[in-house]
């Protein structure tokens, strides 16, 4: 989404969009997610489309939280391991105080480490806030059927979701794949254009389109109200949606996105996404600010690897909608990683003001340049011989961050590799 603010100092800020995608591409017949065939007929050469990176080709049995056997009741962070602390501190291209890293190495499972640098930097995290209105979402599901997650999976593929103004507007494009003419079409989600639940989650998690994240976000408000009559017929939802006072609404929103992050142990002051990805979703239902710290993000990245992100179902789901299968970027996108599973969340947030001699462009604002990742890397995504979860946040100005932040990726799974060198062929 891209703001002008016109004035004496002009100002582009804008959310960019990721252009990944995910979910392993055998699940269709599970999620009914239809662009997960184009990519599986694809890579099977029985159409024209792109071979998938090596670490792209794990079936979904294969992409599963890693720690299901974990004796934790509650999982925590162990502290913070000093000398890992000072080694990953020295992997930053430049300007380190403008980073915040955490780095939890799970290759031993028995024996993690963690490693953290600058833990007290919070700012908006831009598209990654999509993770917790996925959660919240998975969240609610499990609060209306605790003792049925196949009553919830069938939520999350039977329902039908038409976009309408809560999705206006967004540039980012989604692909429309008919499974019957095989025909694709690949455009940004408009009113009219419709999809099931687990695709509008698809589409705001892997080409993170703003317009699927304010739907889902509608979607989270209707669940809360009608309970077990979710999904209610389209009349009710529209007049519930239109006569509710904003400040009414509002209230119910900011519940269910915060609600199960206190109930995780999540710092709510550190860790929040308060508004709607849409212009037109701010304007209906009313929010609030939005903000991370890479310690918070991490807990989730745990929790969801012990089973313990909303519950064992969740987790699962959460982690497949997380799977790169397509294009890689950011800090995903290093080649050395090409045969790794990764799963992946990124947000930019960058804004310009007129600088002689300087070009404004994606990843490299002058007056902010915000770039957060998330990811859990399993190193050859076969083997999984190196297994951990990193979370980097960084606003240094002036410099393309996308690069930086491939850069920091390569010299993370370097490190890494250092710490068992029992491994290390």
């Amino acid at each position: 989404m891209k703001y002008f603010l016109r004035g004496i100092s002009a100002c582009l800020l804008t959310l960019s969009a990721d252009l990944s995608y995910a979910y392993p591409v055998d699940g269709y017949p599970e999620t009914g997610i239809r662009r997960l065939e184009y990519y599986r007929l694809g890579d099977a050469g029985l159409i024209k489309g792109k071979k998938l990176y090596e670490g792209a080709r794990l079936l979904t049995p294969a992409v599963m939280p890693r720690l299901l056997d974990t004796q934790q009741t509650t999982v925590k962070l162990p502290n913070a391991d000093r000398q890992l602390s000072a080694k990953l501190g020295k992997l930053i291209p430049s300007q380190p105080s403008r980073y915040s890293i955490s780095l939890l190495d799970l290759s031993d499972p028995d024996k993690p480490l963690y490693a953290e640098h600058n833990p007290g930097f919070r700012d908006n995290v831009g598209s990654v806030g999509k993770m917790l209105v996925a959660v919240a979402l998975f969240a609610k599901l499990r609060d209306i059927y605790p003792d049925d997650t196949a009553k919830r999976q069938a939520i999350l593929k039977d329902t039908r979701v038409v976009a309408d103004s809560f999705s206006l507007r967004d540039s980012h494009t989604v692909r429309f794949w008919n499974v019957e003419k095989r025909t694709l079409r690949r455009a940004p989600l408009r009113p009219g254009d419709s999809g099931n639940l687990y695709e509008y989650l698809d589409w705001m998690l892997s080409p993170s389109s703003n317009s699927a994240a304010a739907m889902v976000q509608r979607e989270l408000v209707l669940m809360s109200h009608f309970g077990k009559r979710y999904p209610a017929p389209s009349n009710e939802s529209a007049a519930y949606l239109k006569n509710t006072p904003k400040k009414q609404l509002g209230e119910v929103f900011l519940n269910a996105m915060n609600a199960p992050l206190i109930e995780l142990g999540i710092d709510t002051s550190k860790l929040r996404q308060g508004s709607f990805f849409t212009r037109t979703g701010k304007q209906r239902i009313p929010g609030t600010s939005s903000y991370g710290t890479s310690r918070e993000l991490m807990k989730l990245l745990y929790l969801m690897e012990a089973g313990q992100l909303v519950d064992q179902f969740s987790s699962i789901e959460l982690k497949r909608l997380m799977y790169l299968t397509e294009r890689r970027i950011r800090y995903a996108s290093h080649p050395n990683m090409y045969g790794d599973a990764i799963y992946f969340k990124s947000g930019s947030l960058y804004s310009c003001v007129k600088e002689a001699g300087f070009s404004c462009g994606k990843y490299k604002g002058n007056k902010r340049n915000l770039l957060a990742s998330l990811a859990i890397v399993e190193s050859p995504a076969k083997q999984r011989k190196y297994h951990y979860l990193v979370v980097v946040q960084s606003n240094v100005l002036r410099v393309n961050s996308a690069v930086a932040h491939q850069t920091l990726a390569a010299r993370v799974a370097k490190l890494v590799a250092a710490q068992h060198p029992d491994k290390t062929p």
